[in-house]
């Protein structure tokens, strides 16, 4: 039987999806990542798939998020959107080492993915941890610092920015080490699938497409690295996208 269970870990809300029966025993592990103004609740439906397989599942809240949401502006919000990002990289760490703690990893087969935010967090924490084994980016962008730049200016049109010059030149520095398409050999031939739909308003096709192309000439097996596309599909994560999210961490984790 595929259970649920909340588990605070350093006080980072989660929830845990397995094999009720394999509870304490070392699986393979995926954590997946929710996108913005979503929660860990809304990708359950991938989670139970997964623990179908034999996975157990981490969904974790991101900060300003599900259990963690707070009493502040959704501006506020919107202008932490990096914050965010960069604050979920640390965090995947720290889940990470505290199952390993417990024996709960077997053979390091750790595996993450995530959906726009979540993808983006994906892709970030793919330039940082080489101990990610295999990962899954849906409708996001591994162009971090380019996608950045176009928030940005996105804001500006709609109106004044509630930050600085300066801390944008700081914010545009510190993503530089986050941005895999500035270091895709960092990928290491490792398993990594994208997803996205043609017509996405939000987080551009082209981005992870045009990453896509750059990326599969470093790799010596082809069938390690694989983009999906789905024609008249916007941001929103199709079952078919879900389906292949399962299947490619069924084949390579």
């Amino acid at each position: 039987m595929i259970g649920i269970e909340k588990q605070a870990i350093d006080e980072i809300p989660c929830l845990v999806v397995g094999d009720v029966s394999k509870k304490n025993d070392a699986l393979p592990t995926v954590l997946y990542f929710h996108g913005f103004t979503s929660a860990k609740e809304h990708n359950l439906p991938l989670a139970y798939l997964l623990a179908e397989k034999g996975y157990r599942v981490i969904l974790p809240d991101s900060e300003y998020h599900g259990e963690r949401a707070q009493e502040v502006s959704s501006i506020k919000v919107q202008v932490s959107f990096w914050d965010i990002v960069m604050k979920n990289v640390k965090e995947l760490n720290t889940i990470k080492e505290d199952f390993e703690k417990r024996g709960l990893i077997l053979n390091g087969r750790f595996g993450i993915a995530g959906t726009s935010m979540g993808g983006i967090t994906t892709s970030a924490a793919l330039a940082c941890y080489s101990w990610i084994h295999t990962a899954a980016i849906l409708m996001g962008s591994p162009k971090i610092t380019t996608y950045a730049k176009t928030l940005v200016d996105s804001f500006r049109k709609m109106g004044d920015l509630p930050v600085t010059d300066e801390m944008i030149t700081y914010l545009f520095e510190q993503l530089e080490q986050y941005d895999l398409s500035k270091q895709p050999e960092k990928l290491n031939q490792r398993a990594l699938l994208l997803w996205h739909g043609e017509n996405d308003p939000v987080v551009p096709f082209d981005h992870s497409y045009t990453f896509y192309e750059e990326a599969k000439k470093l790799y010596k097996n082809p069938e390690d690295i694989k983009f999906l596309k789905e024609s008249n599909r916007g941001h929103k994560v199709s079952r078919y996208a879900i389906l292949e999210t399962v299947k490619w961490f069924e084949k390579h984790l």
